[in-house]
């Protein structure tokens, strides 16, 4: 199974980012424990940043995403792509928040709210 959650910076345990949309990056950890950093081109868009992030994530075959929050749109094409949406918890990392989702201390993450849009 391959997760992936959102990070603003690199490193061999970096802190979950605040937003999904606008992350610098995916870590995506596979079962293998192997991880592969994925760049969120979609982050410093105008507009669509949270659409264009989940596609990143659907393509990169991630099966769940681990995020403190998700917009409606972004949850839409992760939900379509076969993503599930689990929350974070605020005191552990990335790696943190990725083994207490393969204990199962994870819950699942239902509240999606409207989306933070950038006007021009």
């Amino acid at each position: 199974m391959k997760i992936a959650v959102p990070i603003d910076e690199r490193g061999t345990d970096p802190a979950v980012a605040s937003s999904f949309g606008r992350a610098a990056y995916y870590l995506v950890y596979d079962e293998k424990a192997e991880i592969q950093l994925l760049e969120n081109e979609a982050s410093q868009s105008a507009g669509g940043a949270g659409i264009k992030a989940a596609q990143t994530v659907v393509d990169s075959g991630a099966e769940a995403l681990l995020t403190p929050q998700c917009g409606q749109n972004a949850a839409k094409v992760l939900l379509a792509g076969g993503v599930k949406l689990h929350k974070t918890k605020p005191d552990l990392s990335a790696i943190g928040n990725i083994q207490a989702f393969l204990r199962g201390e994870t819950e699942e993450l239902y509240e999606i709210h409207a989306g933070f849009h950038r006007h021009k």
